[in-house]
């Protein structure tokens, strides 16, 4: 691999945090409509706390607002996107700044995780689909992993303002969460997939050969069993039709799912047994280390498996088979 051709892959790659960050801040920016959401200011999240009946355990499926940027609703998940998005962008211009024909450091170590991808890819995708896509795989992957990760920073969740209990001091208002806890982000990024993998569709095989793809049938035929297949085939693709539209919802929820309930695994195993929460969540710990690397493998994988179904390029259904 060339250098210009890896510095390129390094610039598309990470720019294109961007784009995600955008639709996350789009979607995640809609006005919330629960009349009972926490207040910003620490003495109103008390009384707030005071006049609610019962008392939640565990962590809210709905990220806390923290404040707001020209009307804006910003968010505790948010926020830590934005950290992870900014680490990750300062990262890359601190590796790329002085490349070496001898990569060595932070370039050695970015390289390697780029070109390990892109290898990855290829062989399941091939190399002309793989040169098209990758700056959105590569994304979605080093994206999702650091922001798993991050969430299992200690601090993250136990940081913000709350109140007294008679069992010690609870957590109302969190200033961090997990940015994949948060459905807004995992939903923003299944439906910027879902506008790439249309626009890589119709790149691929044009729009007859993407109704063919769906409704056209299979194999050679003639006569009545060819008009049969002609009308099973289109069935089938209305149900495919069905299956595109909740592929959205289902990468969405599998990744969000996943990551809040390792949140609370690790804030029930912090309870559990008091004086012990320092201890307790340690194996938890390392098993989410593993898991968030295992989550966004998953995604992404998913992902390229969709793209590769729909672009039925001759050289990447090769690579597949």
């Amino acid at each position: 691999m060339t250098r210009a051709r890896s510095r390129t892959k390094l610039l598309l790659t990470f720019a294109a945090l961007l784009l995600l960050q955008l639709a996350a801040v789009t979607y995640a920016g809609m006005p919330q409509s629960d009349s009972t959401a926490i207040s910003n200011t620490p003495a109103k999240v008390s009384e707030t706390k005071q006049k609610a009946e019962p008392e939640e355990h565990g962590l809210s499926a709905k990220p806390v607002e923290i404040g707001h940027v020209f009307g804006l609703p910003i968010t505790n998940s948010m926020l830590v996107s934005w950290i992870v998005a900014l680490g990750l962008i300062l990262f890359a211009r601190l590796a790329t700044r002085q490349m070496g024909q001898v990569p060595s450091g932070a370039q050695n170590f970015l390289e390697w995780l780029i070109e390990s991808i892109y290898n990855f890819l290829e062989g399941l995708l091939g190399r002309h689909l793989t040169e098209r896509t990758f700056w959105f795989f590569g994304t979605v992957f080093i994206f999702i992993l650091s922001a798993n990760w991050f969430g299992l920073i200690p601090g993250a969740g136990v940081i913000g303002w709350g109140h007294q209990t008679a069992h010690g001091f609870k957590i109302d208002q969190p200033l961090f969460r997990g940015a994949n806890a948060d459905v807004n982000l995992t939903m923003a990024m299944a439906l910027l997939f879902f506008a790439c993998w249309f626009v890589w569709a119709l790149r691929e095989i044009g729009p007859i050969g993407f109704l063919k793809e769906l409704f056209a049938p299979k194999g050679e035929s003639s006569g009545l069993l060819k008009l049969v297949l002609v009308v099973v085939f289109f069935l089938a693709g209305c149900l495919e039709i069905i299956s595109i539209l909740f592929r959205p919802v289902a990468l969405s929820f599998r990744l969000y799912g996943n990551i809040f309930a390792g949140e609370n695994m690790l804030e029930a195993m912090a309870t559990l047994v008091p004086g012990w929460g320092w201890l307790l969540p340690v194996p938890f710990y390392l098993l989410e280390v593993m898991f968030g690397l295992v989550q966004a493998l998953v995604f992404m994988l998913l992902t390229a498996v969709f793209t590769l179904l729909i672009c039925q390029h001759e050289e990447a259904g090769k690579a597949a088979h």
